[in-house]
């Protein structure tokens, strides 16, 4: 039931219970390497449950919130029965309109699709062509930290891949740190992103193919008060590991690796390790590796705290499962192919990024809700990872502090997980939530045209609320 995957989230100690145990947050916790996460059937037993919610009934409990003036002119439904697939409210539902970080929905549920649950982001560093030069080459891996004071608990770090190299390379100095982002192509920033959202807002960083702690200047997350992001974070994580192998920030450049011996195309990040040479150290041999976590608990992060770069960082990770370009345009496209791959209707989204920060973004709530009730059905029991990384109602992530005040939405507190979406003028929720008879419905409510802020997040909650209190049968 949706109460046990709430108790899921608890291993992570989010929300209230933050701090309870003394630990430091920032220390990172053992990663295990064995064995790999399985996937979860996350909802499962709850499906089926209970009476089935009447439509006429949900439609009379619904249209007096829906229509509340704090929603705006503008707003799109659809609430959908997960057991059933049955259809019980809809309004503009099959038409996009901007989703904000709703997105994230269709990110978590396509590079989950693409990669599985147990993926790992690797970061390699081989010899550079000249004696004493070493390549380090991004893996895409966003949560990748200079040390034991990253931002997320468990990630790969550059001081244990630099000691690594220091190792390998033995008596041979190391005098040149080279730096090959071309895993990524295209632009670094999307079509309808703003300047001041990576600095000093810090909404998100430019995408490339190496950076550390999500290209955040300092590796601490800060929802509100802005996250000021380094203006080159591939350049900024290169000095750090120079750094940490005693080079001059000054050596530090640009540029490719070589093909190890023997390999017919270039070394890539998402090429397979070369094995450790003896002897004499050749241009490609590879001279060190650290992995993320595994894609799900990188993708708990994104959905949790929102992260933008985390979030355009795992959208380009379906792009290269699937051969594309990971560039905007090449994750776009292989986002919405994945989507129709699993049976969903990509003709109802059109993407500029995969973290919902652009304005062109348009999604509509059907496909939001189709890709829910997809995740929670057990079908794809790989998909249904993405539930723990969801927000809980006035317990985690950016639903804190949302339905937790006494009210008559803080029935809802603990039973709702949902994604929030806001830019200026947009607010969207959606997500999945257990009614008082016990049935599983997904929803998706997406406001696009709100004066304030605050009291639509509010009118919004009223919507999940009513959802769950209402038994409509």
């Amino acid at each position: 039931m949706l109460a046990a995957v709430a108790l899921v989230g608890l291993v992570a100690r989010p929300g209230p219970i933050a701090g309870w145990f003394g630990d430091d947050p920032a220390t990172p916790a053992p990663v295990a390497t064995t064995p790999d996460p399985a996937p979860t059937p996350v909802l499962v037993a709850a499906a089926g449950q209970g009476d089935a919610p009447n439509e006429a009934a949900v439609k009379e409990a619904l249209d007096p919130l829906v229509n509340s003036s704090a929603l705006g002119s503008t707003v799109h439904v659809s609430v959908l029965d997960v057991s059933s697939a049955q259809v019980l409210y809809a309004k503009n539902a099959d038409i996009p309109t901007t989703p904000a970080s709703t997105t994230k929905l269709l990110t978590a549920v396509t590079a989950l699709a693409a990669r599985g649950p147990a993926y790992r982001l690797a970061t390699r560093v081989v010899a550079g062509e000249k004696p004493g030069e070493v390549v380090i080459i991004g893996g895409g891996d966003p949560t990748l930290a200079i040390n034991a004071k990253g931002q997320f608990p468990g990630a790969a770090r550059l001081d244990k891949l630099a000691a690594q190299v220091k190792k390998a390379m033995g008596d041979t100095p190391i005098t040149r740190v080279t730096v090959d982002i071309s895993l990524f192509s295209g632009s670094d920033t999307a079509v309808g992103w703003d300047s001041s959202d990576i600095s000093p807002n810090g909404q998100v960083a430019r995408i490339q193919a190496l950076m550390t702690n999500a290209g955040r200047i300092t590796p601490v997350h800060n929802e509100t008060g802005g996250d000021p992001r380094f203006s080159d974070p591939a350049m900024a994580a290169g000095r750090a590991f120079a750094n940490q192998l005693g080079v001059a920030s000054e050596k530090v450049r640009k540029g490719t690796a070589p093909a190890a011996a023997g390999d017919t195309a270039s070394a890539s990040a998402s090429a397979p390790a070369s094995a450790p040479a003896t002897g004499e150290i050749t241009a490609g041999q590879e001279l060190g590796k650290v992995e993320s976590p595994p894609l799900v608990q990188v993708l708990d992060w994104m959905l949790q705290q929102s992260d933008n770069t985390i979030a355009e960082t795992m959208g380009r990770q379906v792009a290269l499962a699937a051969g594309d370009e990971a560039s905007f345009d090449g994750t776009a496209e292989a986002m919405i192919n994945k989507l129709r791959e699993l049976g969903l209707n990509g003709d109802e989204a059109d993407l500029y990024d995969a973290s919902g920060l652009s304005r062109h973004n348009g999604i509509s709530p059907s496909l939001l809700v189709q890709t829910l009730a997809l995740a929670a059905g057990g079908t794809k029991p790989e998909l249904s990872a993405m539930f723990n990384g969801l927000p809980v109602a006035g317990w985690s992530g950016t639903l804190r502090t949302r339905f937790a005040t006494p009210s008559p939405n803080q029935a809802a507190q603990g039973v709702v997980r949902a994604k929030t979406g806001t830019l200026s003028g947009v607010n969207t929720l959606a997500g999945v939530l257990v009614t008082k008879d016990g049935r599983v419905l997904a929803f998706a409510i997406m406001a696009s045209a709100t004066s304030d802020s605050s009291t639509a997040k509010a009118a919004l909650d009223k919507v999940a609320a009513r959802l769950v209190a209402c038994g409509c049968s």
